[in-house]
């Protein structure tokens, strides 16, 4: 394989169940690989499965991946993205017998599978946060590459920002990759010389240059993506919306382990207890009590389904299965 393996954390089960992750980057990045990799060890811990883990980052190392843990044997291998989808289904033909669950996508064979986290929702939620706290009138959002999942949280949380403040101008960046913190950090100082004061990201590691530009701008605040981000920068970083990807993998690993998988598209959000926003406590304070009720009651109606927030609808495929 050309892709470098990060960790092969070998734990052998009685029963050989072995377990595989594919990263697009970086466990380090605080954030979206950095949940599946916590996934993968919660799998690893609660299953007994054999465990491996592999950071790929260009489509023929993703299907390489696939290809080669499925020829040793795997049972499940997890292909952490929206990117992976395609590789997935066709080395998902070659290999019956290994289940291939992509973290987004539409894809949907007799062993694929992807899990749609509506990541959305939270930011909503945090858009609410951004469209209430912005003195200016004018946020932020600075993106990795402008995948449908990725532009489905902007819609969000410009959605979001726009239900309390309907006038707030939302400024938006795509660096064209998760992990250049240098393009980040440069597009966030931009958007703040433009008199954004609230920035979000959908960037991965390349976020850590959202959160230096924020801290080196006063009066500006962040806002955390995909993990709780709000120790990354605690004097900055008002709140998080986030995932639980480790609950949400651990359950569909459990379905593989018991014989009980189907092939379809799982949905996972607020009501799944997966999604949500986490406030920084440090700097709660600087949020009005109103301003968090009102947020409070959009998250109710969220999770009794009748509020739908802002998202790019990519799955394409009619086929769905209850949450595991």
């Amino acid at each position: 394989m050309t892709a470098a393996i990060v960790c092969a954390c070998h734990r052998p089960a009685p029963s050989g169940f072995q377990v595989a992750l594919l990263t697009p980057g970086p466990i380090s990045d605080a954030g979206w690989n950095a949940g599946a990799y916590e996934g993968l060890l919660r799998i690893r811990d609660s299953l007994g499965a054999r465990v491996s883990h592999v950071q790929t980052q260009t489509p023929a190392e993703f299907e390489e991946a696939f290809r080669d843990f499925a020829r040793r044997g795997y049972r499940l291998v997890f292909g952490h993205g929206f990117e992976f989808q395609d590789a997935a289904a066709r080395v998902g033909a070659e290999y019956p017998n290994t289940i291939f669950i992509t973290t987004s996508g539409s894809t949907v064979r007799p062993n694929v599978s992807p899990m749609v986290f509506r990541l959305e929702e939270g930011t909503y939620l945090a858009g609410m946060l951004a469209g209430g706290l912005t003195k200016s009138g004018r946020i932020g959002f600075i993106g990795g590459i402008k995948l449908p999942p990725v532009e489905g949280t902007f819609l969000g949380y410009q959605g979001g920002a726009r239900a309390v403040r309907p006038s707030v101008d939302v400024l938006q960046a795509y660096i064209g990759n998760f992990d250049d913190i240098a393009a980040a950090k440069e597009n966030a100082l931009a958007q703040i010389r433009r008199g954004a004061d609230v920035l979000i990201h959908n960037a991965d590691a390349a976020s850590f240059g959202m959160f230096q530009a924020v801290r080196e701008s006063p009066g500006v605040l962040a806002l955390g993506s995909n993990r709780d981000q709000n120790n990354v920068a605690p004097d900055v970083v008002a709140a998080s919306a986030t995932l639980d990807v480790p609950h949400a993998l651990l359950l569909v690993a459990r379905t593989v382990r018991e014989g009980r998988f189907r092939p379809g598209v799982m949905f996972f959000g607020i009501r799944d207890g997966v999604v949500d926003l986490k406030y920084n406590e440090a700097l709660l304070a600087r949020v009005p009590g109103e301003l968090r009720r009102r947020i409070a009651a959009a998250r109710d109606s969220i999770v009794a389904g009748t509020l739908s927030v802002p998202h790019v609808e990519f799955v394409r495929d009619s086929t769905s299965v209850a949450r595991p």
